[in-house]
């Protein structure tokens, strides 16, 4: 009985995210996924790994990724930006690339580089820098089977929307 107690609890808690950065100079901009995910209660792990520089490791850790309780794997790299694309090759959890602006093309070539996947082996793609949209898109999907993440991205939502009926309705009382 004990037994299936514990495995009832691991299967209904939220999965955690996965976030993977190509280099070390990407965590001012990855911290606002760490930060969005924290403030949902929402389990991270943050790794550097490298497309290029530790292929083994990078695919590895995407081979064993859902059976190590993740549930989407989020990937930061700029310039080529091939590390989203290696870890959705090697496992089938969603995977959501940010594209970094790090080079002199301003991440336009990282953006290609992440959003030019070949039939598939999807990658979700977030704007450059876009680290806290990555975040909610994880959160979005995991809250496909999860309520109470769900109502708090719902209560989230509603709280934006408050926020621009009172920004317009300030707007209108200084325009009149």
């Amino acid at each position: 009985m004990a037994l299936y107690f514990i495995k009832y609890k691991e299967d209904t808690m939220t999965k955690k995210v996965a976030i993977l950065m190509g280099s070390d100079s990407d965590l001012p901009v990855v911290k606002g996924a760490i930060n969005t995910l924290k403030e949902f209660g929402v389990a991270s792990q943050v790794h550097i790994m490298s497309a290029h520089r530790t292929p083994n490791q990078a695919c590895e850790f995407a081979t064993n990724a859902k059976s190590n309780g993740f549930g989407v794997i989020i990937c930061a790299a700029g310039k080529a930006a091939h590390l989203a694309g290696v870890i959705a090759a090697h496992t089938i959890l969603p995977v959501i690339g940010i594209p970094m602006k790090s080079s002199t093309l301003d991440g336009l070539d990282a953006l290609l580089s992440t959003v030019q996947m070949p039939k598939g082996i999807p990658v979700a793609t977030v704007a450059i820098d876009g680290a806290e949209n990555a975040a909610l898109l994880a959160l979005s999907i995991l809250a496909v089977s999860d309520e109470d993440l769900a109502t708090k991205i719902q209560n989230m939502r509603t709280n934006m929307t408050n926020e621009v009926i009172k920004k317009d309705e300030k707007l209108q009382l200084e325009l009149s």
